[in-house]
């Protein structure tokens, strides 16, 4: 097996968190909790769960951007968990992000070229004139105009400065991209046009992609592989095929059956799940999953389930994942799903 270009080993990241003025009462809130991940050069990781379940925290730790508070991250086959700034500045290079909201992630004082060549200047790559034409040649490739830069980011839609975003991703010829949440803020039209860009770029510039979604749907049609978060802990992951045809987590069942079907007789309704994600400070004893499962037992609440092997690269942490009666599936593949 190929080494992975990034891993994350036991990766956990909390927050204290201030209940008065004074600070008199704290507690700690935890976003992330052990995760193990692995991207293969070349290959898309994607991170699927609902909103709070941290996945976007998951990406700004590993970007060093917040810092752990454990476990250790990998980069390229180089421990980056501790690296002081100057070492951490180089590394970054080879990692960039693209955004969810892309109007907040450009600065609106800046234009366009300044924009992208931001980071060039940062790194002293290239002279004034080499950096311009660089700027002209990427926005060409995000499929705008070379004349974009000298404009403003509030002139342009949204799907315009998301290409804006990733064109500024692109300057410095990373290895990795983290998208997070990249086209949930886009009409659905235009996010066909920038999910097939990605797809593109992937294959141009040898990009490797974590790609983070709440949508399991589209996350199956970007990536290779798909984890699912809950509660700052991965409970399923595999390949696209395996969690999407032959999901074994209660958690990836509903996530899966979430998917608007037209025709209502063919909806799922073996696997309703109620309530909303939570902040927590102190995990369950058993399974953080379990107030929410339909198919909780007694074990649950006492034992947590480990992530565990169940079919070659399918692991899931889940008391029942074997139990077939207790573990109703969902028929539908959103691998289907064509943009």
């Amino acid at each position: 097996m190929p080494e992975p270009l990034l891993e994350t080993i036991e990766l956990t990241k909390s927050f204290n968190i201030r209940h008065n003025f004074f600070g008199a009462k704290k507690t700690t809130n935890i976003a992330v909790d052990r995760v193990n991940l692995s991207i293969v050069e070349g290959e898309t990781l994607g991170l699927v769960g609902e909103s709070g379940c941290g996945k976007s925290v998951l990406a700004l730790t590993i970007m060093r951007l917040h810092e752990p508070n454990g476990g250790r991250i990998r980069f390229a086959g180089k421990e980056i968990t501790n690296l002081e700034e100057q070492a951490l500045r180089s590394v970054r290079r080879q990692m960039q992000m693209v955004f969810q909201d892309p109007l907040a992630s450009l600065d609106a004082r800046l234009t366009v070229e300044q924009i992208i060549s931001e980071p060039l200047e940062i790194h002293n790559i290239g002279t004034k004139t080499e950096r311009g034409n660089e700027v002209a040649r990427l926005l060409e490739r995000v499929g705008l105009s070379a004349h974009d830069r000298y404009r403003f980011p509030g002139e342009f839609s949204g799907g315009q400065q998301q290409r804006i975003g990733i064109a500024r991703a692109l300057a410095l010829r990373p290895k990795l991209l983290i998208c997070d949440e990249p086209v949930s803020a886009l009409d659905v039209s235009v996010q066909a046009q920038i999910l097939n860009l990605l797809r593109d770029l992937q294959h141009e510039f040898a990009l490797s992609y974590l790609f983070i979604s709440h949508n399991i749907a589209v996350t199956a049609f970007m990536s290779q592989h798909i984890a699912v978060m809950y509660l700052g802990r991965i409970v399923e992951i595999g390949n696209s095929q395996q969690i999407t045809s032959a999901p074994q987590h209660p958690y990836t069942q509903a996530l899966l059956a979430a998917i608007p079907e037209p025709n209502p007789s063919q909806r799922n309704k073996d696997l309703v799940v109620k309530g909303d994600i939570e902040e927590i400070t102190e995990f369950p004893t058993g399974c953080g999953f379990l107030h929410r499962c339909p198919i909780a037992q007694e074990i649950c609440a006492h034992e947590e389930p480990q992530l565990l092997s169940i079919d070659g690269s399918h692991e899931v942490a889940c008391h029942f994942a074997w139990k077939k009666e207790l573990n109703p599936r969902i028929a539908r593949s959103c691998i289907q799903i064509k943009f």
